[in-house]
């Protein structure tokens, strides 16, 4: 009886919790409902993955205000007035106001679009490295791929160079500790992020790091939707893998080195202020102008998520978004299906055939009718899988980071992208996407319309289970 009245008043006190929170109204609601309709898993899921940490912090605000400081001892970037399109200013200023980024100007970036390359220029930039290297990835796997970036690491370690690496806890755990270990062994100093024990069993499990970044020195960085893994490079299921990651040189590289250092922090309980980290990166001639935008469960906003609302919201005539899962926020929904209605031509392509379970797969079809609705062309990509996460607009307006369109990177992950205000690159990522389409087949509405009723059932059984996925 004891047990009984216990387990029903943690019950109730959870149900309260998740009313009080004041959280989205539809997911208010399908926790209320879980937690009544089957209470044991209910309160299980909840404890693990549905608590809000909007009033918790990673960092507190007085140590990040060293690490900003250290940022802009060497400049403290450029004003609205710079931009290439005035347009974009609002945009700009809601991201320095809401994520405390700066605006930086001269930066010298170029994108890539398959692992390999990408791959051999970050080992080229490690290899040259001379005071300090910082890592930071969502999947770090201990096959050839994850084995050659690590022995580089032990290199530069043992000759004098300081090495951090970051790794997601859960992400990685099948990863074999010897992995870990031979790193520490040879002096690179490596910190899980949220272990996966104790996590698993409290209330952090759901908070991941789901970020994408390399800083050497402090003057290069890279970011975007490719981890280290031998799948990034050899493809999957037949089919090549398509991902798409930035180097970026110049002074945005500061606002790269503050995420991680935050970050670090985070893991370590270690502050680093250094200057050194921090150094003078001149601009690099008529280059880019570029904000890195992070955003995580911890924040007060969901900046990442706000910042690409906004781009949708002011775009007039092209909007192209590539992402592996589409499983979009109302604000987001709402955002794309009011361009397309507006006369926006607004393409979404995703991978015609899943990476893991088709769950995922089944919950971002249920949105395609919403969105084709209205208007959006929906491309499914058939060369392989397409884990990018880019969003470009009107030849003004590129970003791309770690983030998918789905409610778990844009409310729950830790996740981080580079939003970049030129129109040569958005031309660039304009023409990359638009030979990804030579690749890919449009969804026919109609056809859609008439697939088969199981399908259908399917795709609304998954979409009720999105706060989960």
């Amino acid at each position: 009886m004891f047990f009984e009245i216990l387990y029903f008043l943690i019950l109730a006190s959870s149900v309260a919790l998740v009313i009080m929170e004041n959280r989205n109204p539809k997911t208010a609601i399908f926790w209320v409902m879980l937690l009544t309709l089957l209470p044991g898993v209910g309160l299980v899921a909840y404890l693990l993955v549905g608590k809000n940490f909007k009033s918790s912090r990673t960092i507190k605000r007085n140590e990040l205000n060293l690490l900003e400081q250290s940022r802009d001892n060497t400049g403290n970037g450029i004003d609205t007035d710079d931009l290439e399109n005035p347009r974009y200013a609002k945009l700009a200023n809601m991201m320095s106001a809401a994520n405390h980024t700066r605006l930086y100007a001269g930066n010298d970036i170029q994108i890539f679009t398959s692992f390999s390359p990408m791959f051999q220029s970050m080992l080229a930039d490690i290899a040259a490295a001379k005071d300090h290297i910082h890592i930071q990835f969502y999947i770090i796997d201990d096959d050839e791929v994850g084995t050659q970036l690590s022995s580089l690491l032990i290199d530069k370690a043992r000759s004098g160079v300081e090495v951090r690496v970051v790794y997601d806890s859960l992400a990685n755990w099948n990863v074999k500790r010897r992995f870990y270990k031979r790193m520490v062994a040879g002096g690179v100093k490596v910190e899980p992020f949220l272990k996966v024990l104790p996590s698993m069993m409290s209330r952090d499990v759901n908070c991941r790091t789901h970020r994408k970044i390399v800083i050497v020195d402090g003057r290069v960085g890279y970011t975007g939707g490719m981890n280290i893994a031998r799948r990034y490079r050899d493809g999957i299921n037949g089919g090549i893998w398509r991902d798409t990651q930035v180097r970026i040189e110049g002074p945005a590289v500061k606002q790269l080195q503050l995420a991680f250092l935050a970050d670090w922090r985070f893991c370590t309980k270690t502050l680093l202020t250094d200057s050194r980290y921090f150094p003078d990166n001149q601009p690099q001639g008529s280059g880019a102008i570029c904000q890195i935008v992070t955003s995580g469960p911890m924040d007060e906003w969901n900046t990442v998520m706000q910042g690409m609302v906004q781009v949708i919201a002011q775009s007039s005539r092209y909007l192209y978004i590539q992402t592996p899962y589409f499983m979009p926020t109302e604000p987001m929904l709402l955002a794309l299906r009011n361009a397309a209605l507006a006369g926006v031509d607004v393409r979404i392509m995703m991978p015609a055939i899943p990476d893991r379970a088709r769950i995922m797969t089944y919950a971002s079809r249920s949105f395609f009718k919403e969105v084709m609705t209205a208007g959006v062309k929906i491309y499914l990509y058939n060369k392989g899988f397409l884990h990018a996460k880019t969003m470009v607009c009107d030849d003004e307006f590129v970003t791309i980071g770690s983030t998918n369109i789905d409610s778990r990177s844009l409310e729950q992950n830790f996740e981080a992208n580079a939003f970049i205000y030129s129109s040569e690159l958005a031309i660039q990522q304009r023409d990359i996407f638009l030979a990804d389409m030579a690749v890919s087949t449009l969804v026919d509405p109609d056809t859609w319309h008439r697939r088969p009723f199981g399908g259908k059932v399917l795709e609304s059984i998954a979409r009720l289970l999105t706060p989960l996925l």
